[in-house]
């Protein structure tokens, strides 16, 4: 896999997926949504770990910044 996720995309996701998961432990949602919000947050986390995105991969996007040698 070819890094795509660069390290302020990584920031963000880090805090988004924390947020989403304390969401969705706090029971600040219900039903489906709880688990929506604990998989999103999940897969942020992961991605950022990776720092790679399948969608980005899909899309054509990349955050990270190219070496020059």
């Amino acid at each position: 896999m070819k890094k795509n996720v660069g390290n302020g995309d990584r920031f963000l996701r880090i805090i988004i997926g924390i947020i989403a998961i304390i969401l969705g432990l706090s029971g600040s949602f219900e039903g489906i949504i709880k688990w929506i919000a604990l998989g999103f947050g999940l897969i942020m986390i992961i991605t950022s770990s990776l720092q790679f995105c399948g969608l980005y991969a899909l899309f054509g996007i990349n955050t990270c910044k190219v070496k020059k040698k």
